[in-house]
């Protein structure tokens, strides 16, 4: 890289990281997630917006030369994979014991109603797949794209939804996290299972199958062993007294866990950034998260560089690649939001009322499971990458991620300006003067954020 395209990267990165920065504060003020002020920032310097308004200012910051290019594509994927890793790393409180049968009914019963629902309208060619599938897919794998689009629910998005609401120590919290972790598991294997297909040859089927079947089962055995051994083999290596890395700097220590995960997941072909969210789930203990409070500090520390640069540079590319010219179809947007919404609510609903819940309470877990938010947007960036899905189902992916996200907030936030509880078996949790909330397990109740703070 010369000196000339240094300088225009640098121009590059401070114009993007300002814009990022700026909306995204503006969007908190507004009440909306951060990711919609930095996704439009992206949009508002891409070649819809800025190419337009001002194509000189647009050649000047974003004519990329090759080598600009490849190391944007490095920072996006940096900014992709540290997202996932302070995502498994924040989970907590997981499968509280009473929580754990409302857990898995909202994880089988939820998730296998919304996936034979859509297979179903794909198989029985009721869903344009054709108008949504890219370079590389092929009906199946653009079908399954669309199946975990519509199930998936967000841990980082819903996450600072509700550290912003100052509710991160309720039970609604602890349920909600449990399963969106347990399904992101589950929908990342099925991800890994498009992805074979789009990378197999389309002449060799019997390879194909055989191909398929190898990938699925190495990514399998990589998250059993992500989930139940790797977390403790961390903790051995942590407390080990030749652990010279750990001693010298513990934030390189916790980075150079991350790259093992990423590189051991490189050579064996699974996903790298599922491999991440199972580094972050590792390095604080696992299910439990028994070495939270150890690795806090540098935990923090890599999560203030990564949201203070690397994932706003993530979001704000993925909001310069979104496509709304020809391409894009706000029909196929609407359907998709509507529809996919009303089966993720539907299914959600019907598994929160096998639980035993009733009335607001099965609302409140409906609407908030719907929001997709990081990894909706996760899965659109994997899938066009991978020639999957075309730039105008990736547009609209991304903007039902948003929409959602933006949908479960002010919901909650309504639910709490009321002074309504988030589960009627927990009373106080809610937003109420002077309350507390009360949390199994906790030997004195915790502070709740009143609505005037």
């Amino acid at each position: 890289m010369s000196a000339v395209e240094f300088g225009q990267f640098v121009l590059t990165i401070a114009t993007l990281l300002i814009a990022v920065h700026g909306l995204g504060y503006l969007a908190e003020k507004w009440k909306q997630p951060r990711i919609v002020g930095e996704i439009i920032a992206g949009i508002l310097l891409g070649p819809f917006v800025l190419k337009l308004i001002a194509p000189a200012a647009y050649i000047k910051i974003f004519a990329f030369s090759p080598d600009v290019n490849t190391v944007l594509g490095f920072l996006y994927q940096l900014g992709l994979i540290l997202l996932m890793f302070c995502s498994g790393a924040e989970t907590r409180r997981l499968l509280a014991k009473e929580n754990r049968k409302n857990t898995f009914l909202l994880l089988t019963v939820s998730d296998l109603a919304s996936f034979a629902l859509v297979l179903a309208l794909g198989f029985a060619n009721l869903l344009p797949l054709h108008l949504l599938t890219g370079t590389n897919g092929q009906p199946i794998s653009t079908l399954l794209i669309v199946a975990i689009g519509t199930a998936v629910c967000s841990i980082p998005v819903i996450s600072r939804i509700f550290w912003d609401l100052g509710i991160m120590k309720t039970r609604f919290v602890s349920l909600i996290l449990g399963y969106a972790l347990l399904e992101d598991l589950a929908l990342w294997t099925v991800l890994a299972f498009a992805t074979a297909l789009a990378k197999a040859p389309g002449t060799a089927q019997q390879g194909v199958g055989s191909g398929v079947a190898s990938h699925i089962g190495i990514t399998l055995v990589y998250t059993l062993l992500g989930l139940l051994v790797a977390p403790g083999l961390v903790k051995r290596l942590s407390n080990a007294k030749w652990n010279v890395l750990y001693m010298a700097s513990p934030v390189g220590y916790v980075i150079s866990v991350l790259m093992a995960y990423c590189a051991l997941a490189a050579v064996l072909d699974v996903n790298l950034q599922f491999a991440a969210l199972l580094a972050g789930y590792g390095i604080v203990g696992g299910l439990y998260g028994t070495q939270r409070e150890r690795f806090a500090e540098p935990l923090d520390a890599v999560s203030k560089i990564s949201f203070g640069f690397f994932v706003p540079i993530y979001f704000g590319l993925i909001g310069y690649k979104l496509v709304f010219g020809r391409e894009f179809s706000f029909t196929i947007l609407l359907v998709f939001l509507i529809g996919s919404s009303l089966i993720s609510i539907g299914s959600s609903a019907l598994a929160a009322r096998m639980g035993g819940f009733r009335g607001l309470d099965i609302v409140n877990i409906a609407v908030t499971t719907n929001a997709r938010g990081g990894p909706g947007i996760v899965l659109a960036s994997v899938a066009y990458d991978a020639g999957i899905i075309n730039a105008a189902f990736y547009t609209t992916l991304v903007i039902t991620a948003v929409v959602t996200s933006q949908m479960a907030g002010a919901w909650l936030r309504f639910v709490l300006g009321k002074g309504w509880p988030l589960l009627s078996t927990n009373p106080d949790e809610t937003w109420g003067q002077g309350k507390t909330v009360e949390i199994p397990g906790q030997l004195a109740p915790q502070p709740v954020r009143n609505i005037a703070a």
